[in-house]
């Protein structure tokens, strides 16, 4: 596998802004790698990343790179700041970036599939918010979407205290409630769509602080026609232990084609 980190320039962001990307390796004795496809280009996962982290966190704190190995993907691992992968009212537009532009520039500088059944993302924390929202507002990019220990409720109280004046800077002077920055909203969209959706995978800790908020997104997510696995652990916590072992079965449960 190669590790890349890169610096690129953002038209979107109007600065240059940084990613890390784990890609598999060709060897000059194989056509191919085991997992690419007739045009050589890999399935790939965006992992996204939490409020006080940036791109490089999965790679420093979990075992990422080996696990991309094991299934021969591709993961692209974007920066984001303290956005909540949204177009900020205060700040520059993450949201675009990363659905828009991010992709685009990723697959001219790698050898990434562009086919909705080769395409994934999942993130932690505030990145299981933006990869929900990322999924359920573009289903017809991604096979399947994963959220580790999410920020799945930003209307509620816990996420503005957390936040303070940043949640007014992200999202306004008017309460995202009933926006497209509202992942109930979003699910309750869904039964009146008639796109393919992707899979959803949620997956929280009992002794996580956003527990109560990934039960109302599950009991939201339960009342839709979503193809969706929910799992919880018992005395798990928002930690990198908790993320880590979960991205394991994450790639272990995304539908990789053989």
């Amino acid at each position: 596998m190669a590790l890349i980190t890169c610096s690129i320039y953002s038209e979107v962001l109007q600065l240059t802004t940084t990613m890390t990307v784990i890609i598999p390796q060709q060897f000059a004795h194989l056509n191919q790698s085991k997992n690419s496809r007739n045009d050589g280009r890999y399935p790939t996962l965006y992992l996204l990343h939490g409020m006080s982290d940036d791109h490089s966190n999965w790679v420093r704190y979990s075992l990422i790179e080996r696990y991309a190995n094991e299934h021969q993907l591709a993961v692209v691992m974007p920066q984001a700041d303290l956005s909540f992968y949204t177009d900020m009212t205060y700040g520059n537009k993450y949201w675009t970036f990363i659905t828009e532009e991010l992709p685009v520039v990723a697959r001219s500088l790698f050898p990434l599939s562009s086919a909705r059944e080769d395409n994934f993302v999942a993130g932690f924390s505030m990145g299981g918010y933006g990869a929900f929202k990322w999924a359920l507002r573009h289903p017809e990019q991604f096979a399947a979407a994963a959220s580790i220990s999410g920020a799945l409720d930003i209307t509620s109280t816990t996420i503005r205290n957390l936040l303070g004046d940043r949640y007014r800077y992200i999202f306004g002077e008017h309460d995202p409630i009933g926006t497209e920055d509202d992942l109930i909203h979003l699910l309750a969209q869904t039964n009146d769509s008639n796109e393919v959706q992707p899979l959803f995978y949620q997956c929280v800790g009992t002794k996580d602080y956003l527990y109560e908020m990934n039960q109302t997104f599950r009991l939201a997510c339960e009342q839709t026609n979503l193809d969706y696995t929910y799992l919880e652990h018992p005395d798990a916590s928002h930690d990198w232990n908790y993320s880590d072992a979960s991205i394991k079965e994450i790639m272990n449960w995304l539908p990789i084609r053989p």
